[in-house]
């Protein structure tokens, strides 16, 4: 009895598992989720973080020094006490310097700290947006295989009827077995490539999942819808575009923190104060005494060459920044011309197969394998029309991919979602 009940709760569970169904993501929901869950994006959280709280100890001073011991002290200690004949020699001294910073060196070391971790939050977009382009792909990609899997599917239906009918035709020396192992052939070709698309899809499933940080294993299904966007860039100003780019930014950065470095290196070269106070515990009837100076550092032309060659360092970076932007503009303002060329084109290949080819080609299937059923045509003659159809169906979804390829590059180098 307990065993009974044993194979019934497994069998409850076994089916409750088969039956759970596997969470629908649209493509905004994969791209929210690697925004709120990619470690790599973390990463550059932390950094981030890292840096700022850094910066709040832009303003600190150096640490004052302390000073004790003898001084002016003889080394016969019998002359350290009073007597008769004179007071005592000598004290105990204990003294505190403090240097005291510039303002304008206090000042330009915040400004410095704070703008560090501009660059690296500009990097974490540039970042989020390649990983984005990497989570279209793969989604894209996943809808173009589930479709060609539908294709296959309704094929084979096709080809199972083809093949009973000249199983049974065959009887009645109505059909020829050439055509009938030709049939099969095609058959078995058809589940191959279904085999292979639906690893592809578990690939595609493995992609997405670690892009969002899940485990690779969890069920998930994709929503199959999608947009193709209307680029005509020809005759557009792409230097918009081009300059709100994350790494265009970050070199921007990159030049303010070089110039606040140079404002440091600059102002090092001013001079910098300090208090010195010492009191000395005199020995014998001496009076206390103490000793207060002003101290101030006083830069000269021998002490500021490693600060004048820094500032030339950083002149030369920035202009070596300047010719880096202007580089990635130029390849950047080609290379979308040439994709949006391409784009264009793959549209109209596609849209001459959906409107005249396929339709032309699905009648051409529908007459010979009506002639085929009424003893007026050959079987070879539907085969042949059959595979053309189902060629002319994956080519234009092989051109489908290859535009929302080339519109997610688009949108990758515009950076837009």
């Amino acid at each position: 009895m307990q065993n009974i009940k044993l194979y019934f709760v497994l069998s409850c569970l076994i089916l409750s598992v088969a039956n759970s169904k596997a969470q629908t993501l649209t493509l905004d929901n994969v791209l929210n989720t690697i925004k709120t869950n990619n470690p790599q994006l973390k990463m550059y959280d932390a950094d981030i973080q890292s840096m700022d709280a850094s910066a709040q100890g832009a303003r600190s001073w150096m640490p004052p020094q302390v000073e004790t011991g003898f001084f002016m002290t003889p080394y016969n200690s019998n002359l350290w006490k009073a007597d008769e004949m004179a007071p005592g020699m000598g004290s105990y001294m204990l003294g505190v310097t403090q240097m005291i910073p510039n303002a304008s060196k206090l000042n330009a070391n915040e400004n410095l700290m704070k703008a560090m971790s501009s660059v690296e939050s500009e990097n974490k977009n540039f970042t989020l947006n390649q990983l984005n382009a990497s989570a279209k792909t793969n989604y894209y990609q996943w809808i173009i295989s589930k479709k060609k899997i539908k294709i296959a599917q309704d094929n084979l239906l096709l080809l199972d009827y083809m093949i009973k009918s000249m199983e049974i035709r065959y009887q009645y020396n109505m059909d020829k077995l050439p055509s009938y192992y030709k049939a099969k052939s095609q058959y078995s070709s058809l589940q191959s490539m279904i085999v292979m698309l639906e690893n592809d899809v578990s690939q595609r499933k493995y992609m997405l999942n670690t892009l969002m940080a899940r485990d690779k294993n969890e069920n998930l299904e994709i929503d199959s819808s999608y947009e193709i966007k209307d680029f005509n860039l020809f005759e557009t100003d792409l230097s918009s575009y081009i300059n709100n780019r994350s790494d265009i930014k970050a070199i921007d950065k990159t030049k303010e923190i070089n110039n606040l470095k140079i404002e440091v290196e600059k102002v090092a070269t001013r001079p910098e104060f300090g208090v010195k106070y010492d009191h000395m515990f005199a020995f014998g009837n001496q009076p206390q005494q103490f000793s207060l100076m002003g101290m101030v550092t006083i830069p000269m032309p021998w002490s500021n060459k490693m600060n004048k060659a820094n500032m030339e360092s950083y002149r030369i970076k920035n202009e070596s920044l300047d010719w880096q932007k202007q580089m990635i503009a130029n390849e950047t303002t080609g290379m979308i011309k040439g994709m949006n060329a391409e784009f264009l084109n793959l549209k109209k290949q596609y849209q001459i197969n959906q409107d005249n080819i396929i339709p032309a080609l699905k009648r051409n299937y529908d007459t010979a394998i009506l002639a085929w059923q009424n003893n007026t045509g050959e079987l070879f003659v539907a085969l042949d029309a059959w595979e053309a159809m189902n060629m002319t169906q994956i080519d234009a979804l092989d051109k489908l991919k290859m535009i929302l390829t080339t519109q997610t590059e688009i949108e990758k180098q515009l950076e837009t979602k």
